[in-house]
């Protein structure tokens, strides 16, 4: 995975270093109110490992597991993937805040993406998908006392 600093040149087909900075910063925000851990992976293209099923989904879960997002005391880890060249993506929320706000919530935060993507805005779909899924994991995961800030960019480049 490719740290922030060096990112590809299709990152650029979509976002540019001032996205990709608001983006972390998005991030950094959604994580200071919550104990739980958000992340962003760009993927030039769906690496298609899996048969059957969706995709993307595998992809985004292959993803979850190899960050170890699912390693967390408290099982509330969410990662937004994006494919940029298939224009695909997926959310993953750890089993514990899915239990908590379930297919349709997901959905939602999918559908507002997809959205704002179409109009050319994905800046503003990452971000606002990111606020959004920080506002929930704040609500059922509100960060303690004891809570360290995460030290990773949360942001990952394949």
């Amino acid at each position: 995975m490719v740290a922030i600093s060096r990112h590809p040149r299709w990152v650029h087909r979509i976002l540019s270093p001032d996205d990709l900075a608001a983006i972390v910063d998005a991030i950094a925000r959604a994580e200071a109110l919550t104990s739980a851990e958000v992340r962003v992976h760009l993927e030039r293209r769906v690496r298609r490992a899996h048969a059957g099923g969706d995709p993307t989904l595998a992809r985004a879960r292959d993803i979850f597991a190899r960050l170890e997002m699912h390693d967390t005391t408290h099982r509330g880890s969410v990662l937004i993937y994006l494919a940029v060249e298939d224009r695909k993506l997926a959310i993953i929320g750890d089993d514990a805040i899915h239990a908590r706000v379930g297919d349709e919530y997901w959905m939602g935060v999918r559908d507002a993406m997809v959205s704002r993507l179409r109009e050319g805005r994905a800046r503003e779909a990452v971000v606002e998908a990111v606020g959004e899924v920080g506002r929930a994991l704040s609500r059922h995961f509100p960060r303690g006392s004891d809570d360290r800030p995460d030290p990773n960019n949360d942001l990952s480049v394949s």
